[in-house]
C-alpha cells in the first residue's frame, strides 16, 4: 500500500514537470467564426477540404494584357492563287477565316479553288497570340466581349488559337494614350469568364487535363478543358438554407440571374455536380468571392457572395464537394449565397432544376 502511495506521488511529480501543450487551433472562418465540422466519411462531404486550394493565381487577362494592334482592313476582292488554301487568303488580307468564309458562303471543311474570287469583309482584326484570351482583347479595345462573340459567330468552348484572327466591332481608332481608358471601361461578367476566360492555345497544344488536388495554381496561360457531358445523377442543393430572392425581374426592376439563399456566415457551399473549376476569384464586385464551375453538356453554376474559396481554376470537383464558404462579399444584402445556373448562354431558374423540398 505504502509502495503504491509512493508510485502515484512520483508520476504526480513527473507530471509537473511536463510543460502544458495546447491542442492546436481549429483554422477560424470569417469573423472569428469556426468552420462546419468535417464529416467523417468516404462520401465527398460539403466542409471536406483534404488539400487546402493554393491561393489562386491572377488571370490571364491580368497576367497577359494584350495590346490594342488590330489591322484595318478595307472590303476588296481578291482572287485565289495556286496552292492558297482560305488560311492563307486571311493571312494575305489580314481579314480572318470565318469572315471570308460567311461573307462568301463557304462551309467547313473551307476548301476553294484556283482563281475563285473571294470577297473579303472590311472591319478591324486582331491577330490572337498564345496566351491571350478573349477578356484581354476585348478589355484592350474597351468593346464588351459578348460583342466580339457575337460579331464572330464564336460557339462553346469558346477557345481561341493563335494565330487566329477575330474582328473587333465598332470604329473607334485605339490609340495607345487611351489604352487605361478603355481597359477601366472593360466591364466583367459571368458572361465574359465563361466565352472568354480561357487562354490562346499555341500550336500543336491541347487544353490541360483538370487536377483533382491542385498543389499549385494552374499557370493562367494554361487552357483547361471543359467536361463534355454533364454526370448522371441531375443537380442537388448547394446549401440548405430559405430562398429570400428569386430567379428573375425583382420589384425595382432589376433582373436576378440566379437565386440568393440565406445562409449563416461560413456556411460550406457544395457544388450542384461533378465538374471543373472555371473561375475562383473576387473579380466582379458585385458577387464578391466567386466560384464557376463547368459541369459539361453546357451547363454552368455560380456561386457568390463567399468568404472564402476552397478551390481554384482547373481543378475537378464532384457532386457535394465543398468549393466555398458562404459569406456577406460583394453587394449582398445579408449573408447569403448567390446562386446561378446557365445553359450554354442562357441563365436558367435554379428551383426548375434542383431537387424539389
Amino acid at each position: 500500500m505504502r509502495a503504491a502511495a509512493i508510485g502515484v506521488g512520483m508520476a504526480l511529480a513527473l507530471a509537473g514537470c511536463i510543460p502544458a501543450v495546447d491542442p492546436p487551433p481549429r483554422p477560424m472562418g470569417p469573423a472569428g467564426q469556426e468552420p462546419p465540422a468535417p464529416i467523417d466519411d468516404d462520401r465527398p462531404a460539403r466542409g471536406v477540404v483534404d488539400v487546402p486550394a493554393p491561393r489562386p493565381a491572377r488571370p490571364s487577362w491580368e497576367t497577359r494584357p494584350v495590346a490594342a494592334d488590330a489591322q484595318d482592313v478595307a472590303e476588296s476582292t481578291v482572287v485565289v492563287r495556286r496552292g492558297e488554301g482560305l488560311r492563307a487568303v486571311a493571312d494575305r488580307t489580314g481579314a480572318s477565316v470565318d469572315a471570308i468564309a460567311r461573307a462568301n458562303g463557304i462551309a467547313p471543311p473551307y476548301v476553294i479553288r484556283v482563281g475563285q474570287r473571294l470577297t473579303v469583309p472590311a472591319g478591324r482584326y486582331h491577330l490572337v497570340r498564345p496566351g491571350q484570351s478573349g477578356i484581354a482583347i476585348a478589355r484592350a479595345y474597351g468593346v464588351p466581349w459578348p460583342r466580339i462573340v457575337t460579331a464572330n459567330a464564336l460557339a462553346e468552348p469558346y477557345l481561341l488559337n493563335a494565330g487566329q484572327r477575330v474582328l473587333i466591332p465598332g470604329d473607334e481608332p485605339a490609340g495607345p494614350s487611351r489604352a487605361a481608358e478603355r481597359a477601366a471601361a472593360f466591364r466583367l461578367d459571368v458572361d465574359s469568364i465563361l466565352t472568354g476566360g480561357e487562354p490562346a492555345l499555341a500550336a500543336n497544344q491541347a487544353p490541360t487535363r483538370p487536377v483533382s488536388r491542385p498543389t499549385r495554381p494552374l499557370p493562367s496561360s494554361a487552357a483547361v478543358a471543359p467536361p463534355v457531358r454533364l454526370a448522371g445523377g441531375g443537380f442537388v442543393w448547394p446549401v440548405q438554407g430559405r430562398v429570400v430572392k428569386r430567379f428573375g425581374p425583382g420589384a425595382s426592376g432589376e433582373r436576378n440571374d440566379g437565386i440568393k439563399i440565406a445562409v449563416p456566415i461560413g456556411t460550406s457551399v457544395g457544388s450542384v455536380a461533378d465538374g471543373v473549376v472555371a473561375y475562383a476569384g473576387d473579380g466582379i464586385a458585385a458577387l464578391g468571392g466567386l466560384v464557376i464551375v463547368k459541369h459539361g453538356g453546357g451547363w454552368t453554376s455560380v456561386y457568390g457572395h463567399a468568404s472564402r474559396l476552397l478551390v481554384s481554376r482547373g481543378q475537378s470537383v464532384k457532386r457535394g464537394q465543398a468549393v466555398a464558404l458562404s459569406g456577406d462579399t460583394g453587394f449582398a444584402d445579408r449573408p447569403e449565397l448567390h446562386f446561378e445556373l446557365r445553359k450554354g448562354r442562357t441563365p436558367v431558374d435554379p428551383q426548375t432544376q434542383l431537387p424539389q423540398r
